[in-house]
């Protein structure tokens, strides 16, 4: 059935926020924009004039989508070559979605869309509509058809389950900035005992190289036993000059709201490391090198208009 030109600006007018919702929900910008896009065509298809609230069975229809992608994605990551981490946003991008409140700052951040890769579907699905778009339990329901008491339920397990995997942590931009220059400056010393002093002594790092650019698949646990290998990441070397094409620059910037190391060479986004930081010191560095996951970070980067020189080069 084709769509009225109001009909399409009525979807578009909704795409930001589906697509925010379908972020959270996959941990995946393209994963996210796909999701969007199968939910337009079931819009164009739909008899649009008996829909009485498009908001709600825009978001009803995306939810579900994103449900069976969920449950498909678990067989599909069992094969993902290395550990799987969720695809990181740069500042300002629109898929980051609403951030007035700490739970939806919270809700978007590096450190929960990994802890929700440990949710079911279904618990992520009311996690996610509840606290970073503060659905009522009642509309939850209705998307996710169950019982308000379920729904309730649900969210009380999903929360304290990510709860229980964090300590809450709120830094602006300026300190996030402060973070990720001090981390550069003794990463690049070529010393531990400056990054030890860092981090936590359970701190862990990991890395997602998706089979195409070399990342450890078992994390480094402990304080000494990263900063070890943070020393190595961040020496220059031919090596690694090769597998990723170039010298990268080292950019000081914030993702997912959070302070990150950001590696850029020719424009392009060659990796993106993620600092979780408690008041205690960095508890998790998570870097993100697999270059399908950085499609969107480089198009973002090259629409800032980045002209500053590197804090670092390797």
């Amino acid at each position: 059935m084709a769509l009225s030109m109001d009909d399409v600006d009525r979807f578009e007018a909704a795409r930001p926020r589906l697509e925010a919702i379908a972020y959270r929900l996959l941990g995946s910008a393209g994963e996210a924009e796909d999701a969007v896009q199968e939910t337009f065509l079931r819009w164009q298809a739909a008899d649009v004039g008996r829909i009485e609230v498009p908001e709600a069975w825009l978001t009803k229809v995306l939810t579900n989508y994103c449900l069976n992608q969920l449950t498909s994605a678990r067989a599909r990551r069992e094969t993902y070559v290395g550990r799987w981490l969720p695809e990181p946003l740069l500042a300002g991008d629109p898929m980051l979605g609403p951030a007035e409140t700490a739970e939806q700052r919270d809700s978007v951040s590096y450190a929960v869309l990994v802890l929700l890769e440990r949710l079911s579907p279904g618990e992520r699905a009311v996690y996610v509509l509840r606290e970073a778009f503060g659905y009522p339990h009642r509309e939850v329901a209705e998307i996710l058809d169950i019982t308000e008491a379920a729904s309730q339920q649900i969210h009380h397990r999903a929360k304290k389950h990510v709860a229980d995997g964090r300590t809450r942590t709120e830094i602006d931009e300026a300190a996030a900035r402060r973070i990720v220059e001090e981390f550069l400056t003794a990463a690049t010393s070529g010393r531990t005992e400056p990054l030890v002093r860092l981090l936590t002594q359970d701190a862990v790092s990991v890395g997602d190289g998706g089979g195409k650019i070399p990342a450890r698949a078992k994390a480094f646990e402990g304080a000494l036993a990263v900063a070890t290998f943070l020393r190595g990441l961040f020496k220059p070397s031919d090596a690694k000059r090769a597998w990723i094409g170039g010298a990268p620059g080292i950019y000081a910037s914030t993702a997912n709201g959070g302070p990150a190391v950001v590696a850029v060479v020719d424009g392009r986004v060659v990796g993106i490391t993620c600092l979780e930081v408690t008041p205690e010191g960095i508890v998790a560095v998570r870097s993100q090198v697999n270059p399908d996951k950085l499609l969107r970070a480089t198009e973002r980067w090259a629409a800032a208009h980045h002209g500053e020189a590197p804090l670092h080069t390797l």
